[in-house]
């Protein structure tokens, strides 16, 4: 495996998930898939979409909050950049950020990056888990951050950050459990479970979801 192919949410309502993806334009860097399998709090993940100037944050988190997302952390400007977090009526978390703080040119809601941050109770042996699996580190912060390589052609990054730590980036209480409804589709890799009990399936399996 060196690349995710697909993002798969898991929900209890599809057909209203489908709705606020469609409409808040976000279906297009996720499938959706039914269940009901319990869970609670938070889910141990984000997904975070890189922009490139603010007016783009702004566009983008008031679509989803139109589509009737909630605002975790409201747009704002930071010492690294400007950016916001809501929470989907899924439950999903997404944030929306860039690193600059003035605009350039009008927004268009481009999207530069889709980045999942898994919530790791050990980033180490997490790390050393996607490694011996085929991904390649491209940025490591001891026991805090890691970031693997994206493969050409690949959707999405993936990205490792202590659970704790991404809750609090998140604007949410870090218990939960249950389910983290949420399957990763690999491209050359079978079905397995991560150390944090995050599911990936065969990239074929996730596309006929």
């Amino acid at each position: 495996m060196n690349a995710i192919a697909s993002v798969t949410l898991e929900v209890a309502d599809l057909q209203a998930a489908d709705r606020f993806y469609t409409t808040s334009g976000l279906g297009t860097h996720v499938r959706l898939r039914a269940s009901d399998t319990p869970t609670t709090g938070f889910r141990g993940f984000t997904l975070s979409l890189t922009v490139s100037q603010p007016g783009d944050v702004r566009l983008l988190f008031d679509a989803a909050l139109d589509a009737g997302a909630t605002a975790l952390k409201p747009v704002s400007k930071s010492f690294w950049g400007f950016g916001g977090v809501f929470q989907a009526p899924d439950g999903t978390i997404w944030k929306i950020a860039t690193s600059a703080k003035k605009d350039t040119a009008p927004a268009t809601g481009r999207v530069d990056q889709f980045v999942l941050l898994l919530g790791a109770a050990d980033v180490a042996e997490s790390k050393k888990f996607y490694v011996a699996h085929g991904l390649t580190v491209a940025k490591s912060f001891g026991k805090k951050y890691v970031e693997f390589a994206a493969a050409d052609g690949s959707p999405v990054k993936l990205a490792l950050y202590g659970r704790r730590a991404l809750a609090k980036d998140a604007g949410v209480p870090v218990d939960g459990e249950g389910s983290h409804r949420i399957v990763l589709g690999g491209d050359g890799t079978g079905s397995f479970t991560d150390p944090d009990g995050f599911a990936w399936e065969a990239a074929a399996v996730s596309a006929a979801s």
